[in-house]
């Protein structure tokens, strides 16, 4: 979960002094969902002002799934904010390569098992009870039941 929660406090901002019970009131809420405020890579502002007179903030957090080792912290990239005066929050998340394991029924072009399946096919598409088709439900039945007998041959 991630935003602007337009709540300053010390918990997250290394540059703000004080600590606020709404900080700790998110802290709990958040972590009612299993989340726990996540510390960027880098401790930069989030909130750019064009007004000398204001201070840059960090106001824009991010709460990740507890204890997960691979998602404990994201980054802030002021350099991307452009006309915005928000930076961007970034995470890394790992994406496991994964086998699949895929298996290919063939038959030979022109083979007996060709022509074998090929009038199999026929056979049970013909016999097909398609006497009572007077609503979807027993269409897909009918559609159903010709796929199981297909995959049978």
């Amino acid at each position: 979960m991630a935003g602007d929660f337009n709540i300053r406090d010390s918990l997250w901002d290394l540059f703000f002094l004080h600590h606020l019970s709404i900080g700790n009131d998110l802290i709990i809420i958040v972590n009612s969902f299993h989340l726990s405020l996540s510390f960027p890579t880098n401790q930069v502002p989030t909130r750019y002002t064009d007004n000398i007179n204001d201070s840059n903030l960090v106001i824009d957090l991010m709460f990740l799934q507890c204890d997960l080792s691979i998602l404990n912290n994201h980054s802030i990239h002021p350099e991307w904010h452009l006309s915005s005066d928000y930076a961007p929050l970034t995470i890394m998340i790992s994406i496991l390569d994964e086998f699949i394991n895929i298996c290919k029924n063939t038959i030979q072009k022109n083979s007996i098992k060709e022509e074998q399946f090929v009038n199999d096919t026929i056979s049970a598409i013909k016999n097909l009870d398609i006497s009572n088709l007077s609503d979807i439900f027993l269409l897909e039945k009918a559609v159903n039941d010709s796929s199981k007998n297909i995959d049978n041959v």
